[in-house]
């Protein structure tokens, strides 16, 4: 599932493939993965237009058009984009597509339509509608306000770790990785975590973010000291090289070390 570095890479690819080519054409392929918009005006506001500049909060990738609004894409459990040539090349899943003047296409492709597509005026107001949480490296994010985030819930760590409205980005899999680094069980409550955890976590937070965005998000670039690589209940811990074990923790498969991530 796309996470905060996956969107990242999105935002830097389309960067250096779509932007300042004139859109010649959109068409949207479904219509329900549509939000506060209509096929007919999501056409209208795109054709005739270029892509200016993007940026991203947490899983949202926000693109401006050159007569103002945002095109708001959000990738679910299986979203990507694809710019290419050949119209053989479009991939099968496309629920957007963009023709450019150049002759080259991008693609939104998201097979399980567990995305959306949408146009906002301003990406802050969207923030805030969508009650989104700081995007996890937003610099103004201080290990103060973490603290804090993760004091005040009685939720467990995992779970706090992905829950959109506090802090925006983190999915299940990078915060199992967090909670590896940091050596904190990912079933403990978040109350419960000391000042010193709390440190390490955020620091690590940030570290795994940061190092998965230089490895673009591609699991086979990671180090062999992230679990990420031997997510298996068949590899051994790349520390400690006891058994990895898997287990439901908020309501989603967590992978983790018992024996260096003691609850």
């Amino acid at each position: 599932m796309p996470e905060l570095p996956d969107v990242e890479v999105f935002r830097q690819y389309m960067a250096s493939t779509a932007f300042h080519k004139k859109i010649s054409a959109a068409t949207v392929f479904s219509k329900e993965m549509l939000e506060s918009v209509s096929a007919p005006q999501l056409k209208k506001i795109l054709e005739g237009q270029t892509l200016e500049s993007g940026l991203r909060h947490g899983k949202y990738l926000f693109t401006e058009t050159s007569n103002g609004p945002w095109l708001v894409l959000h990738f679910g459990m299986t979203g990507f984009l694809k710019y290419f040539k050949d119209p053989d090349h479009q991939p099968s899943h496309t629920r957007l597509l963009l023709d450019f003047a150049n002759g080259y296409h991008l693609a939104y492709d998201c097979q399980r339509k567990l995305g959306m597509m949408s146009l906002t005026d301003a990406p802050g107001d969207f923030i805030r509608k969508s009650q989104l949480g700081p995007d996890a490296l937003d610099p103004d994010l201080d290990v103060d306000q973490f603290e804090q985030m993760v004091k005040e819930t009685t939720a467990i760590i995992k779970s706090t770790l992905m829950n959109q409205n506090r802090i925006a980005g983190i999915g299940n899999i990078y915060s199992d990785e967090m909670l590896f680094q940091a050596g904190i069980h990912p079933g403990a409550r978040s109350q419960d975590l000391s000042k010193t955890e709390i440190k390490r976590l955020y620091g690590e937070l940030k570290k795994v973010l940061q190092k998965a965005i230089e490895a673009r998000a591609d699991p086979n670039r990671f180090p062999d000291s992230f679990i990420i690589p031997h997510r298996r209940t068949d590899r051994v811990c790349p520390k400690c090289s006891g058994d990895i074990e898997k287990a439901k923790i908020a309501g989603r498969t967590a992978y983790f070390c018992p024996r260096c991530q003691q609850k």
